[in-house]
């Protein structure tokens, strides 16, 4: 087998992030909605996200510099993380707009908003999944910022659940790969961990 070495410290930017999301791959999508401490709701998509500790449950999605969320977040100490299906990859796409603060990307990407039950900032109303969170804690990583939010409110479709769990074919989720690349729901393999 022949193989290349990278240097993290011989590579000028951005190479080391473009060869680190083209490895780390898929990356769900964190479609977070949050509000600004006057109100105004934002949506963007971050992808590099994960579930951080089931108990207590919490999540946690980075943002790459500082944006619109993040600001919003550590301002208010709420947000929402609304799950994208293939059907809704194209407001998603929208959304990602460098937009001014002020900017309404719900508006931009023709998409309604509805109330959460317990956060002030506004779920995705196609979303067939959404986690309300409190802001647990932030943390500031290089150029980056992990952002941890405990879990008080999830939303799931009735028609998605097999009793109390998610069947992953019906959120057909999509998911990053690098560039403007994703990828969606396709050919699955079960096997169960050894005893």
């Amino acid at each position: 087998m022949n193989q290349r070495a990278f240097r993290m410290d011989d590579l000028p930017a951005p190479a080391p992030y473009r060869l680190l999301t083209g490895l780390v791959i898929p990356r769900p999508i964190a479609w977070v909605s949050s509000v600004d401490a006057e109100g105004r709701p934002n949506l963007a998509p971050h992808s590099f996200f994960t579930v951080a500790s089931g108990n207590p449950p919490i999540v946690q999605f980075t943002s790459v510099g500082r944006k619109d969320s993040l600001n919003n977040i550590e301002a208010t100490g709420e947000f929402v993380v609304n799950f994208v299906p293939r059907r809704l990859l194209e407001p998603m796409n929208a959304t990602a707009e460098s937009a001014p603060p002020h900017v309404d990307e719900f508006e931009l990407a023709g998409l309604t908003k509805t109330p959460s039950q317990q956060v002030r900032p506004p779920r995705v109303a196609a979303s067939p999944s959404a986690l309300e969170c409190l802001l647990h804690k932030v943390i500031p990583v290089g150029d980056s910022f992990i952002v941890l939010g405990r879990v008080v409110c999830a939303w799931v479709d009735e028609d998605v659940l097999d009793n109390d769990r998610p069947r992953e074919w019906n959120l057909d989720p999509v998911a990053r790969l690098s560039g403007s690349r994703y990828v969606t729901y396709g050919e699955t393999v079960t096997l169960r961990r050894p005893e």
